[in-house]
C-alpha cells in the first residue's frame, strides 16, 4: 500500500465530512477509520475537520506491546536521521478515543519506547517533552494508534489548534468552552480596556469569559443571563433582537462574539456581512450551526471569494474545534 500523503485525525463521529472535505479540497482522501482518515496530499491545514495532521507518515505494526515499541523506536531512528536535538521537542502518543482499553495499550507502548530510546539515545530521550503543540507545523514525534496492533507515526506534524479546554463552574453554559478555545486560534484574548459586542448571549457563557477577561461586554438577547454573566459590572445587558442590533454611530466594538442558534446563511447574510464591511469590529468569533445544512456546501460558501470573510477579514481560519458539535467556528479579523 503506498505511503499516504497526510494522515488526519478529527473529532469522532465527523470521518465522513472529513472525507467529504478532503475530496472537495483536492486532497485525496484514502482509507480511513474512526476519528481519523487517510490522503495523498499533505496539505491537511486546510481542512476545518482535520485536528491533527501527521505528514507522511509510517504505518507501523506489531504483535505485542515490545514489538510495537520497537518498531516506533526504528521509524522515529530513521525519520530524525542527519538531524542534531539540541533542544525540547514534542512526543505525542494517542489513538481513537472510543476504543475501550485502548489507552491502556497505548500508554504501555509510549513507556516502552521511551525505554528503548532512553537506552540508545539518552540525551536525545531526555529532551522529550509529552506536551502537545498548540498550533501550527511541529517537529518531533507523533504517533496515532488506529488499533491494538497497529500505529501511524511521523517526525513531522501539523497543528490545527483545537484543544480540551477547562470548565469554569460560574459559566452559564457549556459554550463557555468553545470561546475560550477559539481564542487559541485567533492568538489573542480580550482585555481590560477592550469592548466586547456578543449578539445571542444568553445565557451568557461568551461574555462571562470576555469579562472575567476585564474587558466591557455588551449582551445582547431577549432572553436572561445566567451564572457569572447575571449582575456581572463589566456586561450590560441589552434586551434586543441582536439581528437588529447596530452599534452608535461612529464606533466600533474591539470583539465581536456571535453564538446563535440560528441558519447560518441568515447570520451570514444579517450579522457577519454588514458588521465586517463597517468595519463594526476588529476582531471576531462567530460559531456557525450546520444542523440544518450541508457543512462541506456551507463550507465552500464561506472560503469562496464573494464571502464577507474573504472580502472584509484577514487571517480568517474555519475550524471544527474539539468543543464544537454540529457547528463550525471561524476567527479572524477586519480588513
Amino acid at each position: 500500500m503506498p505511503k499516504p500523503g497526510a494522515l488526519a485525525i478529527c473529532q469522532h463521529g465527523f470521518e465522513e465530512l472529513l472525507l467529504r472535505e478532503m475530496g472537495s479540497l483536492g486532497l485525496g482522501p484514502g482509507p480511513s477509520g474512526p476519528g481519523w482518515a487517510t490522503c495523498e496530499s499533505g496539505d491537511v491545514g486546510r481542512s476545518a475537520f482535520t485536528h491533527l495532521g501527521l505528514e507522511a507518515p509510517d504505518l507501523v505494526s506489531g504483535a505485542g506491546v515490545n514489538e510495537l515499541a520497537q518498531r516506533l523506536e526504528e521509524a522515529f531512528s530513521s525519520g530524525i536521521r542527519g538531524e542534531r536535538i539540541e533542544g525540547p521537542w514534542p512526543c505525542f502518543f494517542d489513538g481513537r478515543q472510543e476504543a475501550v482499553g485502548l489507552g491502556r495499550r497505548v500508554a504501555s507502548v509510549e513507556k516502552a519506547f521511551h525505554t528503548l530510546l532512553r537506552r540508545k539515545l539518552g540525551r536525545v530521550e531526555r529532551l522529550s517533552r509529552p506536551d502537545r503543540p498548540r498550533i501550527g507545523p511541529a517537529r518531533g514525534f507523533f504517533v496515532w494508534f488506529t488499533d491494538f496492533g497497529e500505529a501511524y507515526a511521523s517526525c513531522s506534524a501539523l497543528m490545527n489548534g483545537q484543544r480540551r479546554m477547562a470548565d469554569d463552574d460560574a459559566a452559564p453554559s457549556r459554550s463557555y468552552l468553545k470561546v475560550e478555545e477559539a481564542y487559541g486560534l485567533v492568538g489573542a484574548e480580550p482585555v481590560p480596556g477592550e469592548s466586547v459586542c456578543d449578539l445571542g448571549a444568553a445565557p451568557g457563557g461568551w461574555s462571562y469569559s470576555a469579562a472575567k477577561r476585564g474587558a466591557r461586554v455588551v449582551a445582547v438577547d431577549n432572553g436572561p443571563l445566567k451564572g457569572g454573566a447575571l449582575g456581572n459590572p463589566l456586561v450590560e445587558h441589552r434586551q434586543a433582537d441582536a439581528f437588529g442590533f447596530r452599534p452608535e454611530a461612529g464606533a466600533a466594538f474591539d470583539w465581536l462574539f456571535c453564538d446563535m442558534l440560528e441558519d447560518p446563511r441568515r447570520i451570514l447574510t444579517s450579522i457577519v456581512r454588514p458588521w465586517l464591511s463597517e468595519g463594526w469590529c476588529r476582531r471576531f468569533i462567530i460559531n456557525l450551526k450546520f444542523g440544518r445544512v450541508d457543512p462541506v456546501e456551507l463550507l465552500a460558501e464561506l472560503r469562496g471569494g464573494d464571502s464577507a470573510f474573504a472580502r472584509f477579514g484577514t487571517g480568517v481560519r474555519i475550524t471544527h474545534l474539539y468543543h464544537d458539535r454540529e457547528e463550525l467556528t471561524v476567527t479572524g479579523m477586519t480588513k
